[in-house]
């Protein structure tokens, strides 16, 4: 059974939406063929975390460590890019156990990720512009030591938010300006200079 429908009382739940975007100088014709063959992009760009190919439109990703109050974990999650639907991209996690990795861990932390990405073509002076923005909901199930329970419960709800914030935007934005820089260079463009997360 998935941790985020387990009846126990260590188990806490973690949410957070974010919302950010990718400028691209090209059209969006060229900007969704290079979305849509993600088995190049998406391995160069999501290093340095381990990323592993999981089916057809899948990949195991290694987020790296993490932890609170002394509590680390390393979490492994399995995403599914699918393929676009009028224009809007959809990554979804595949659920636990299609992943192939240590059944141990499932006992720890359950992830929901919901992310949408959508192609909007900019006007901008004398350059085609095209806008990727992209949405995030996640869902973060964490069964926490026994210890850890006896904090006061908004210290511990608060503490797992604000963490979840810090892995989210340093993850995002590192992703976000790789993959910027993997497209213009694949094209041969001048990348946009960086810019700060919206979020």
């Amino acid at each position: 059974m998935a941790l985020r429908h387990a009846d126990d009382p260590r188990v806490r739940c973690y949410r957070s939406s974010f919302a950010d975007l990718m400028e691209m100088r090209a059209a969006a014709e060229p900007v969704g063929r290079y979305l849509d063959s993600h088995e190049g992009w998406f391995r160069r760009c999501a290093s340095p975390m381990t990323v592993t190919p999981l089916g057809a439109n899948g990949y195991c990703l290694t987020l790296g460590r993490f932890g609170n109050f002394g509590f680390e974990v390393e979490p492994t999650i399995g995403l599914e890019l699918l393929p676009q639907s009028q224009g809007i991209y959809r990554i979804v996690t595949v659920p636990n156990g299609a992943t192939g990795t240590d059944s141990g861990l499932e006992g720890l932390y359950d992830v929901d990720f919901q992310a949408s990405l959508r192609l909007d073509p900019a006007a901008a002076q004398d350059e085609e512009l095209t806008l990727v923005r992209w949405e995030l909901d996640l869902s973060v199930w964490i069964r926490l030591p026994g210890v850890i329970t006896l904090l006061p419960e908004n210290l511990v709800q608060s503490s797992g938010e604000h963490l979840l914030r810090q892995i989210v935007r340093q993850i995002s934005r590192r992703l976000t300006w790789k993959v910027q820089e993997d497209f213009h260079a694949s094209h041969g463009l001048d990348c946009p200079p960086r810019r700060r997360a919206q979020f």
